[in-house]
């Protein structure tokens, strides 16, 4: 039994801690005040109104009753709740702790992996947790697969037990950086997706969408350090599948939304949560152009989101683009 706070308790944080706690250990899950407050009113989410959190888990919104005794260390948060809340908690980031992000996306303003961002404010072992995995059907047990990526180890290994469960199977890696990239720029990608989608394109379309962006991934991660048979795994194209094929995914819903004619503002108003591939866009961008590699989708999603292309005019300049060999 490990004593784990899981820092950020929306829907992620909820499945996460719901199934800690089913593993039998010690969950404390830590968010907002004003969240906490309603949270514990009702102990249900608005978004999982049929998920009651048992009060086996503690919640709180108190850094020190949060991080009194833990062990392990989860962010349930987003990309952009890592870098608000980790100064908050890196004073208790010692080298015996044990910290998983389960975000999926890039420090924006410096343009580095979450990891790195973690590693910088403390000493403990950091991993990475993800795959495809909607929190709606964590919640529901089921099977789902997913991969715990650590530069140790050991580290990946103690992660993968602290997870596994009947229904929840954890692999291990050691490229955290290929993880972390399939994981975020996956995201940016459903929004495409969701786009064909919703300009009612067919099979084919998604199909090369899917194809021709874990190529693109691909292309980034490697030139970042991580290893190509990575993007073949879970934390590549089984999320990128699933992500851009299902309608649990706030991006893929957000793609679709920008298809049939609304603003950004809007669509983002609309789903009212966070949808991490607007922002990763421009890191992943960014991180092609200081690379000097080509991404075709990616630079045409920024285009759409930032400079107010039409979905059909970005799709109609990827079809004309200079024929060439398949890489």
């Amino acid at each position: 039994m490990k004593r784990i706070t899981v820092i950020g308790f929306g829907s992620w944080g909820i499945a996460l801690g719901l199934l800690l706690d089913k593993n039998g250990h010690k969950i404390t899950a830590w968010d907002n005040e004003a969240y906490v407050t309603k949270l514990l009113k009702t102990r249900k989410n608005e978004y999982l109104p049929e998920i009651v959190i048992p009060e086996s888990i503690t919640i709180t919104h108190d850094i020190t009753t949060a991080t009194e005794s833990a062990e392990v260390f989860v962010f349930a948060s987003t990309s952009k709740g890592v870098g608000i809340t980790a100064p908050k908690f890196a004073p208790f980031f010692t080298s015996d702790k044990i910290i998983t992000i389960c975000a999926k996306g890039l420090e924006e303003t410096r343009q580095i992996r979450l990891s790195q961002y973690l590693q910088e404010l403390c000493n403990s072992q950091v991993a990475t947790l993800t795959g495809p995995s909607h929190a709606e059907e964590v919640l529901k047990n089921i099977p789902t697969a997913v991969v715990a990526a650590a530069e140790d180890e050991k580290t990946a290994e103690a992660v993968q037990s602290i997870f596994s469960a009947d229904s929840f199977r954890v692999y291990t890696s050691s490229d955290i950086i290929g993880a972390e990239i399939g994981g975020a720029l996956k995201n940016v990608i459903a929004l495409a997706a969701g786009c064909s989608d919703g300009l009612g394109f067919g099979d084919n379309t998604k199909a090369a969408l899917i194809t021709r962006g874990i190529a693109e991934i691909t292309r980034l991660g490697v030139a970042m350090g991580a290893k190509e048979k990575t993007f073949s795994g879970l934390s590549g194209i089984g999320d990128l599948i699933v992500t851009c094929t299902s309608q649990h995914s706030r991006n893929w819903r957000a793609g679709y939304s920008l298809a049939q004619g609304k603003t950004l503002n809007e669509t983002l108003t609309a789903i009212g949560m966070a949808v991490e591939g607007v922002d990763t866009a421009k890191t992943a961008l960014q991180l092609a152009h200081n690379h000097k590699i080509t991404m075709p989708i990616i630079e045409e999603i920024n285009k759409v989101l930032f400079q107010n292309k039409s979905p059909r005019e970005a799709v109609s300049d990827l079809m004309q683009r200079e024929l060439r060999e398949e890489k």
